[in-house]
């Protein structure tokens, strides 16, 4: 990924497959806001009792940053599922209910998503150019939500997987994410090739820790995409709460940062 600086304070993070793409995405962080501790200081959550003018403002000082209008995100309100809904110009500024994903080809709508650990991960289909955005913790992401933000991007505009570019932005990376045997479990069951992402780092009484980004590239492969298409960040939110929200490892007291993404003219 590449940092970016902006003229107000804002930084961001894009990704270095899309440079030349006719698409532009951003991954938000904590810095250039306006929300106190513990939310320091670009929150854009009102769910973990920031006040609702100071994430306005957030989103405001974003938009600005990367030259959109706040008013015109689309954002979920996101359950940690599968659901993944289509949306257009008149969705502008909406919160859709009860999805994780949002797919669009409308031509400069932003859609928005936030994290505090989950992946964020952007699929875009250079043939039809389309765009896809999915949150993914540990339930999204076994239960399958990237594939299921594929699926909606085939049945919509005839996506084909092996053309895909994903990307992968920051979460929990696999050294910081223990999880419980439940969720080791499900692994197993829901993995095409599950060692390879779970390990045990201080040896066979630990709990296992899941890699994020491995299991859903195994899926994202699984159901067609090009490995070699697909790019991840590599930043672990838990060992870089200088620059991003963790959940995790700031034990739920912080904010959330944001991924926005959209589609702009085809040459």
């Amino acid at each position: 990924m590449v940092r970016v600086h902006h003229h107000n304070g804002i930084i961001t993070y894009t990704f270095e497959q899309l440079a030349g793409a006719p698409i532009a995405a951003h991954v938000s962080t904590r810095h250039g806001g306006i929300s106190p501790e513990p939310w320091r200081s670009l929150n854009f959550s009102v769910a973990r009792g920031d006040m609702p003018e100071r994430v306005q403002e957030n989103r405001r000082r974003l938009a600005a940053a990367l030259g959109l209008r706040a008013e015109d995100m689309v954002h979920c309100r996101q359950v940690h599922g599968v659901n993944v809904a289509q949306v257009g110009w008149e969705n502008a500024g909406a919160v859709i209910d009860g999805c994780d994903g949002l797919i669009t080809d409308a031509i400069g709508l932003p859609l928005s998503l936030v994290f505090a650990d989950c992946a964020p991960i952007l699929i875009y289909d250079p043939d039809h150019h389309a765009l896809g955005v999915v949150h993914a913790g540990w339930r999204g992401s076994l239960d399958g939500a990237a594939p299921a933000l594929l699926g909606a991007m085939q049945a919509a505009y005839g996506a084909d997987p092996s053309r895909m570019l994903v990307c992968i932005g920051p979460s929990i990376g696999p050294e910081s994410y223990e999880v419980g045997p439940e969720v080791a479990a499900l692994a197993q069951k829901r993995l095409p090739d599950p060692d390879a992402a779970l390990h045990r780092p201080n040896g066979a009484q630990c709990n296992p820790h899941l890699n994020l980004w491995e299991a859903n590239i195994q899926l994202l492969v699984a159901a067609g995409v090009a490995r070699n298409h697909i790019e991840v960040s590599g930043i672990d939110t838990a060992q870089n709460t200088q620059d991003f929200f963790s959940h995790r490892a700031e034990k739920g007291r912080c904010g959330l940062f944001c991924m926005v993404a959209w589609l702009l003219p085809a040459p």
